[in-house]
């Protein structure tokens, strides 16, 4: 498998997800996250993914200047399509192609960083980050009283799945 389909296999495990929650509990502000909602959660993965797809033509992408488009947040539909159109983006992106990833990693107004890298390198970071936003998403649906949706391996790293494994082995 290449990246891509990583990426594409953890998209559709999200919309999938999508399927089995209303607009209400999508855009439900939790106390667990500090107030955000699983939707904003969503939104937020969705946008990483839509910054590097927009950053084939420019050969920068800056993660910071994304969109944070409010229906991506309250309509689980508007979501899940546009999960579908950033799966069938991803392919035409060249994983060995370079680029330049943009950002300013202070809370002050500095001047960007720039750092050299690749699309196969960024679409690695989309997917962790992806995941690490999962595992906020299913302490929020578990806050909702929603835990029979969730696959047991939602939010979890292969690599912790894998350890798991090899342990339950032994």
């Amino acid at each position: 498998m290449t990246m891509f389909d990583y990426c594409k296999t953890d998209l559709l495990e999200i919309k999938s997800l999508l399927k089995n929650i209303d607009n209400t509990h999508y855009s439900s502000t939790l106390v667990l996250l500090s107030g955000a909602s699983i939707g904003q959660h969503v939104r937020h993965i969705l946008e990483f993914y839509t910054c590097l797809i927009a950053a084939k033509n420019l050969g920068v992408v800056n993660y910071d200047s994304r969109q944070r488009n409010l229906q991506l947040e309250t309509d689980v539909v508007f979501a899940q399509n546009q999960i579908d159109e950033i799966v069938f983006s991803l392919p035409k992106l060249e994983a060995t192609k370079p680029l330049f990833l943009e950002g300013n990693y202070t809370h002050s107004n500095n001047p960007n960083t720039t750092i050299s890298s690749t699309f196969g390198r960024e679409l690695a970071y989309c997917l962790e980050h992806s995941i690490h936003h999962q595992a906020l998403i299913k302490i929020g649906l578990k806050e909702l009283k929603l835990e029979s949706i969730i696959n047991e391996n939602f939010g979890v790293a292969p690599a912790t799945i894998r350890y798991k494994e090899e342990q339950c082995a032994q």
